[in-house]
């Protein structure tokens, strides 16, 4: 399998990695990953859009691959502010006019977040799965024991005992998290192997910890991103262009997002796919099927 060449662009606080599909003056797209996968989870949309005419922009996400801190004392923080800030950073630094934004896992909720706070610089999104921002406050209560099972990496990781369990079973916990969200997906450990790579990141326990403590409301976030937290604890609704994507056969999300339908106040659809929750790999195209028809004015 040829390896595509990694470019980098630096933003506030990072030295972003990222790999470019398309003509360098195409019209913009940003596909974003989230834990525990990376930016060869959208192989195949990235080549057909990019055959589409788009310029496509894979960014590892902080804590991820080759993206880097700038410097040694910024915090090594993962909230949803701070992450999705970074894509707004990013397509600010390569100059991007409103690009359409595209993401699954903790990438949808970067790309709801950005969507939801500035719709001004996003052309449209595709989010897996539904109107994806962290209700922290909801967070500190129970669910359905069933999905509490479901999340018990997440419960893990609230504990130093699940610092060190990913800092020295990193690979392991992202394998058997796939195969557990997954279930009808064969992937075979080339493929896993070539995203694993991505976890050798020196900050990459530091963020995932970071991301899921916040996000349970056992630790908290940067001080200078409250204003935005508190903005997306009152669920502004996204006006821009949507798509949403559910996958009928991801534990993560049992009964899906369709309900979150009247969060999206502009042209939204929603869509139920039969996979997990590797919607970019489970079912390749689909989330470049989505981006087109954005691009297109929501017209088939």
């Amino acid at each position: 399998m040829k390896q595509q060449a990694t470019k980098t662009v630096d933003t506030e606080f990072l030295r972003i990695a990222y790999l470019e599909d398309g003509p360098s003056d195409g019209w913009p797209v940003i596909l974003v990953h989230g834990y525990p996968y990376d930016v060869h989870a959208f192989e195949a949309d990235a080549g057909i859009l990019a055959a589409e005419g788009a310029r496509v922009l894979r960014p590892y996400v902080r804590g991820y691959g080759p993206t880097r801190f700038l410097s040694d004392e910024t915090r090594r923080n993962g909230q949803q502010a701070a992450r999705a800030l970074d894509v707004i950073q990013f397509s600010s630094a390569l100059g991007l006019a409103r690009p359409i934004l595209g993401g699954f896992d903790w990438g949808g909720n970067a790309c709801c977040v950005a969507a939801a706070l500035w719709p001004d610089q996003v052309g449209g999104l595709v989010s897996y799965a539904g109107y994806d921002v962290i209700d922290v406050e909801k967070q500190r209560s129970p669910v359905e024991v069933s999905l509490e099972r479901v999340c018990w990496y997440q419960h893990l990781f609230q504990t130093e005992r699940g610092r060190m369990c990913l800092q020295k079973s990193r690979a392991d916990i992202g394998r058997t998290l796939w195969r557990e969200w997954s279930p009808n997906w064969a992937f075979d450990e080339e493929t896993f192997e070539r995203t694993a790579a991505a976890f050798d990141n020196p900050d990459f326990v530091d963020i995932v910890i970071s991301a899921y403590r916040i996000m349970h409301g056992n630790e908290r976030g940067d001080p200078l991103l409250q204003p935005l937290e508190d903005r997306l604890a009152q669920h502004p609704p996204i006006i821009v262009p949507s798509i949403t994507i559910d996958g009928t056969a991801d534990p993560l999300k049992p009964g899906g997002t369709a309900d979150h339908a009247y969060l999206f106040t502009g042209p939204h659809e929603h869509r139920s796919l039969s996979v997990g929750h590797n919607v970019p790999q489970e079912a390749p195209g689909e989330f470049a099927k989505a981006v087109l028809k954005i691009r297109r004015g929501m017209v088939d």
